[in-house]
């Protein structure tokens, strides 16, 4: 097998890329929405706050058998390395899988970590893949989506009602886009409270947010075509941002969205912040976005309290997720 790492300028590698990853979701999880070039080109350059990763074709003979990528962080977690590897539904159980994952273990390598995780769907073939190579199971994740043309929206009024009677000592704060820069280091303080979600058995740090982070979120998303809308609360009293919720919608395809962070300052917690945030979101969407079909979101198996808010919300389980680590 050859492993073939290109750069994401390179059309041709890019789109055999996108073909064999659009197979796999088909055969594997044919809810997700189909990747697309433009897609594929703007993680692979920007990443998720401008650190890509770095994906390779997997080549026996003239044919693309597999694809894969890995992704680390200098902003925290430096003895870390998260590996994908995609066998295509016609080459698989010919040892392809196996062949990609150690030589993305050897890339891995040369750059000093000491540590990979990777995950899969749930299934036999997916745990039975991670055992042989000992990868131990460390945590459970669940991909739910939201349709918007289910909502019951004069439930949802209803319990609006209710979070905003329970916040009263809050302010509800849109911002679309970027980060005023005099408020960067406050939003970097507020997006640090994601770190209180569940890890599971990971062997994870904490993530380390700054302005400068925050910065380049923005910007990668920026640049790979996806509208941010960042929600906040803000304590009337002390001025304190207490929380958020933000939502990406792709320009390319604006009927689709993805869920990012959701969290609450743990000072501020008990006001049904949490909640409210949410309902606030698919209102400002409902204005904003009237085109918006669905809106996806991923949560730890474990955090109870956000996923009752996602349910109350009607977000149904589309999929559930295995995540595998182990030492190198």
């Amino acid at each position: 097998m050859e492993i073939r790492q290109f750069a994401p300028d390179d059309t041709e590698a890019v789109d055999r890329y996108v073909e064999v990853e659009n197979d796999v979701r088909a055969a594997d999880s044919p809810w997700e929405h189909p990747l697309t070039r433009h897609e594929a080109q703007g993680i692979f350059a920007y990443g998720w706050d401008l650190e890509p990763s770095r994906p390779s074709l997997a080549v026996v003979g003239t044919e693309i058998v597999a694809v894969g990528d890995y992704s680390i962080s200098d902003y925290d977690n430096l003895h870390l390395a998260w590996i994908s590897v995609h066998v295509h539904p016609e080459h698989r159980h010919r040892g392809h899988g196996s062949a990609l994952l150690a030589g993305l273990v050897d890339q891995v390598r040369a750059t000093g970590r000491t540590s990979v995780g990777t995950d899969g769907w749930e299934s036999e073939s997916t745990s039975a893949f991670a055992a042989h190579h000992g990868l131990q199971r460390k945590a459970y994740e669940v991909n739910r989506r939201q349709v918007l043309a289910e909502l019951d929206w004069a439930e949802l009024d209803r319990r609006y009602d209710e979070a905003r009677a329970a916040a009263s000592s809050y302010e509800l704060l849109r911002q679309l886009g970027r980060t005023p820069d005099e408020d960067l280091e406050a939003v970097a303080l507020m997006v640090s409270a994601i770190n209180d979600a569940p890890t599971d058995d990971l062997d994870i740090e904490d993530e380390v947010f700054s302005p400068e982070r925050v910065r380049a979120y923005e910007t990668a998303h920026e640049q790979r075509g996806i509208t941010i809308h960042r929600l906040m609360v803000r304590h009337r009293e002390t001025g304190e941002l207490a929380g958020q919720t933000v939502v990406g919608v792709d320009q390319e395809r604006p009927h689709i969205a993805e869920q990012h962070d959701t969290s609450v300052v743990a000072a501020h917690r008990g006001h049904r912040l949490g909640l409210l945030l949410k309902l606030e979101m698919n209102r400002w969407l409902r204005e904003s976005q009237p085109q918006l079909e669905t809106i996806d979101t991923w949560n730890a198996e474990s955090n109870d309290f956000m996923i009752s808010v996602n349910e109350a919300l009607g977000y149904r389980v589309m999929g559930r997720a295995l995540a595998f680590q182990k030492s190198i």
